[in-house]
């Protein structure tokens, strides 16, 4: 949780006290829209932003609301089906910025972070060091001794979709083209949690009903993702991928 705006750390009432005389001077506060937590309404500490909405929040808040959300507290869109974390990262120039625009925050934070650990007779960590990066010397590498990727896929999203449209009825003329149709989940996701994300990647109307297929296999909305995969076998793969073929329906009018 961060620092309110309101405490002592707000005696400057400019953004910027080294600035000339002839410059234009802004009070802090038309700015707080764009430096505070919407959760704790402070000044944002380790902040982290959304991947999905760029909605910008503390990390201790946004982790905390994820214990009993999986939606973004601004716009309230589904973050992430079972693993909301996944999709959040830290934004670091943003941080950069709001201790550039608030005096004396980053050292309060120092000094807080210190005493936490000293209380609990913890080592207090110190600072990262950034060094000077040296000049790359470019070598010819074994086959063996290739860096691998530094982004690693989380073991739980254990089942690759290929989601294929196959069509619609007519009538149906006003929906988006799914545009990415490879799609990485958790094997405890179910048909349901697929319906879902077509409907809101394509804008569809509540009205619209959504046919997911398997092979020869009409789905159910509580079949987990896993045991469709298990029971169909490789018939239903390709390179690797569960391949998840899906129309569009209206109601029939009665």
């Amino acid at each position: 949780m961060s620092l309110p705006p309101n405490g002592h750390h707000d005696r400057s009432t400019n953004v910027s006290d080294s600035d000339s005389e002839d410059e234009p001077k802004l009070p802090l506060n038309q700015f707080y829209p764009y430096i505070r937590c919407a959760l704790c309404c402070g000044f944002l500490i380790d902040a982290t932003t959304i991947t999905e909405c760029l909605h910008t929040f503390c990390k201790s808040c946004i982790v905390k609301h994820f214990f009993h959300s999986n939606r973004c507290p601004t716009c309230s869109i589904v973050v992430h089906q079972t693993q909301p974390l996944y999709n959040i990262r830290p934004d670091r120039q943003l941080q950069d910025i709001v201790y550039k625009m608030v005096p004396f925050l980053e050292e309060v934070v120092r000094e807080d972070m210190c005493h936490f650990y000293k209380e609990r007779g913890l080592e207090v960590p110190k600072p990262v060091m950034v060094s000077t990066p040296a000049p790359v010397v470019l070598k010819r590498q074994k086959k063996d001794n290739i860096p691998q990727s530094v982004f690693t896929i989380p073991p739980e999203l254990d089942v690759s979709l290929l989601l294929e449209f196959v069509g619609a009825e007519e009538g149906i003329s006003n929906y988006k083209p799914l545009e990415r149709p490879y799609v990485r989940v958790s094997g405890e996701a179910t048909v349901r949690h697929v319906e879902l994300f077509i409907r809101r990647k394509m804008e569809l109307s509540p009205a619209c009903q959504v046919d997911v297929v398997c092979g020869d296999h009409l789905l159910d909305h509580y079949q987990l993702l896993k045991d469709i995969q298990s029971t169909v076998g490789d018939e239903a793969l390709q390179d690797g991928l569960l391949v998840l073929h899906f129309g569009l329906v209206l109601p029939s009018q009665s």
